[in-house]
């Protein structure tokens, strides 16, 4: 290695330790350890392309270790991504381009969001997925317009996730070629060796998942790096893992091999040892020598003239296939929202009682001939999800041009996936699985959130109505989990206008995931029901008085329950109006003026009407209200007692009701 190249792969280490020490805050051990496979993976191997880093074939690159975010804004900023000296330095500051961990929309350059270990593997599996399938609906012989590869790098952490496992089971039964994931393996985690909790041959492990292996033993050779990727490129019937045996804080004397590098600040002292160790030129912080910026304008410009050549490609493709050019345009267009707002089939009212879960699956088989594409499945459940697209063929090894993706029960790496999907781009993907199981999805729900990833969740069997399943399956608290977490519309519909409402905000969504909440239960179809409900909260059924009586909220299988309620107080002389408030979300973000007018403050009399915890009923019903929930778990016994013993009945509600408009 040559001295310019050597201080090169130092550079990346040296920026890293000092936007660290300067923060007094962050992780100098990845980036010092793992810098010699940054430098080999970026400048020599990857096809990617600073001066447009959304060029749509580039390879993708996710650090799934995202405690190492300063290993790639050192990348970034060398590469020349837009990083400035000036966001270097102001490494885990306040509106900095440089937060304590990667974070996509945010930073130029940053593929996902990450963080919590092993996500990063699992969205790198959904990328994986989404080049397969893409290259299999466009590429044509002698046009690969498709063809490009996903990197993730993660250490022990990531490993011992269980999300990896899932994820790694399904590449490696999808035979995800393009996928090379490399492992870190300094054999140190924030306790201390991990040997304390992690023993396990990985490479057997990777091996019987269907990954092929591949061992480099020294983490600074690059060159044995760089043969190792070569390697994992040529095996296209099988995803790759290469392990690197690296040392954590390389090149600090005090701090390398040991779990004391993993995050905290190197200190002053170490610092300038280790650029004495390093034989680091220059003795001025965050200066970095002009040959090495120079060395990464060289490795750019190969990026520059692979996005050059690409071009070319995709240009003769779409003058030899001008439908192919129109059909990718749809691909990556966004959905044409006022056409289907009008689309009267889309909107077409059932007239038979029916589970919101079959409107949801008859809504998907409409969307499926109108978007072609839509990219999804279930985790093992499309027979009670109502989930599959007829005629759109099955994802799976040796048939990437399927569009109904079988997860199997892999919940949460299939909300990792998910989002990998949608940051991949071209794509519409929804995923689906029985609602209290999104316990297991939220963690990648709320970076799906975070990172405004318009992911649908179709979540059904919604409440106790699973009936005699008992209370291992009959969600309770999911609701309010959901509904707690920022930037998500969580949809209850009560019947198909409000589901349709529920899917046409799900698939016009830009950067907002939506939930699906859906029963398993029939239900009725409600005369008073409109596109209102893309309000969120409207009036289902209104009282006959300027000012009601009184006021009852309710979701779902709930609100005909409402209705009826309703008919029975009119029949005493109570005159009550039906708010059906299928997304709490959608409500929230309408306008005062709106709001008051479904809500109207004056009326104080309120209950609320929902199969689920009352936890965020509250701020709608008032200290004066009251509510109709469920207080602890549910049972086994089939649905509609249930219904009866836990209060969700016409009689309870109007019971209810008395009694608040008694207290008003």
């Amino acid at each position: 290695m040559s001295n310019v190249e050597k201080n090169s792969v130092n550079a990346i280490r040296i920026l890293a330790a000092e936007m660290i020490q300067k923060a007094k805050s962050g992780h100098p051990g990845l980036p010092m350890g793992c810098a010699p496979i940054a430098y080999e993976l970026w400048g020599r191997h990857m096809n990617h392309n600073a001066k447009n880093p959304k060029w749509a074939n580039r390879d993708r690159f996710i650090l799934s270790g995202g405690h190492g975010s300063a290993m790639l804004y050192s990348l970034l900023h060398l590469f020349g991504y837009g990083l400035t000296m000036e966001d270097i330095k102001n490494f885990r500051q306040m509106d900095s381009l440089t937060p304590g961990h990667p974070e996509f929309g945010h930073t130029i350059g940053v593929e996902a969001t990450t963080g919590p270990l092993g996500a990063g593997m699992g969205m790198a599996v959904g990328m994986a997925m989404a080049e397969a399938h893409l290259a299999a609906q466009f590429n044509k012989p002698g046009f690969p317009v498709v063809d490009h590869y996903t990197f993730a790098l993660g250490g022990d952490g990531c490993l011992m996730e269980g999300i990896s496992s899932e994820a790694f089971s399904l590449a490696g039964t999808l035979g995800l070629g393009k996928l090379i994931i490399i492992y870190d393996s300094n054999r140190i985690s924030i306790e201390g060796s991990t040997d304390l909790a992690f023993t396990e041959d990985v490479m057997k492990r990777m091996e019987a998942f269907g990954f092929q292996t591949i061992d480099v033993e020294d983490g600074n050779d690059c060159e044995a790096i760089g043969a190792a990727i070569e390697a994992a490129k040529q095996d296209t019937t099988r995803p790759s893992f290469i392990r690197v045996r690296t040392e954590i804080g390389y090149g600090c004397p005090a701090k390398q091999g040991k779990a004391s590098a993993h995050g905290e600040p190197l200190g002053e002292e170490n610092l300038q040892a280790a650029k004495e160790t390093l034989q680091w030129p220059e003795k001025e912080a965050f200066k970095v020598p002009a040959e090495v910026y120079d060395n990464y304008q060289q490795m750019a410009k190969k990026g520059e003239e692979a996005e050059a050549e690409w071009n070319k490609l995709f240009s003769d493709y779409c003058a030899k296939f001008p439908e192919e050019a129109d059909r990718w345009k749809k691909f990556h267009a966004p959905v044409d929202a006022e056409a289907l707002l009008n689309d009267a089939d889309f909107w077409a009212r059932n007239d038979k009682p029916a589970a919101s879960r079959v409107l949801s699956g008859n809504l998907i088989n409409k969307l499926n001939t109108m978007l072609p594409n839509m990219f999804g499945g279930s985790a093992d459940l499309a027979p009670s999800n109502k989930t599959e697209m007829k005629g759109a063929g099955e994802f799976g090894k040796g048939n990437y041009i399927g569009r109904n993706i079988h997860f199997g029960v892999r919940e949460l790496a299939m909300s990792a996936i998910a989002n990998g999907i949608t940051l991949h781009g071209g794509l519409r993907t929804f995923v689906g699985t029985f609602f209290v199981f999104s316990d297991y999805l939220k963690p990648m729900i709320r970076l799906a959130s975070i990172m405004g990833l318009p992911v649908t969740y179709v979540l059904t069997h919604d409440s106790i109505g699973v009936g005699e399943d008992g209370p291992t399956h009959e969600p309770i608290e999911q609701l309010a989990m959901l509904r707690s977490l920022p930037n998500i519309n969580v949809f209850r519909p009560a019947d198909d206008i409000e589901t349709a409402a529920a899917w046409y905000t799900a698939i016009t969504s830009k950067n907002t995931p939506t939930a699906l909440v859906l029963t398993r239960q029939n239900l009725t179809p409600l005369s008073g029901s409109s596109k209102e409900a893309l309000k969120g909260g409207y009036v289902v059924s209104d009282s006959s008085k300027e000012v009601p009586d009184g006021i009852i909220i309710a979701t779902g299988s709930e609100v005909a329950l409402a209705v009826e309620a309703q008919a029975l107080l009119k029949n005493e002389g109570k005159d009550v109006r039906v708010v059906s408030m299928p997304c709490m979300d959608i409500f929230e973000q309408q306008s005062e003026e709106y709001k008051e007018k479904v809500l109207p403050k004056k009326v104080r009399a309120r209950v609320a009407v929902e199969a689920g915890k009352e936890f965020g009923w509250g701020s709608y019903v008032g200290l004066d209200g009251a509510v109709v929930c469920m207080k602890g778990f549910g049972a086994s016994a089939p649905a509609a007692q249930l219904f009866e013993k836990f209060g969700f009945t016409k009689e309870n509600v109007a019971e209810t009701m008395r009694k608040v408009l008694a207290q008003n």
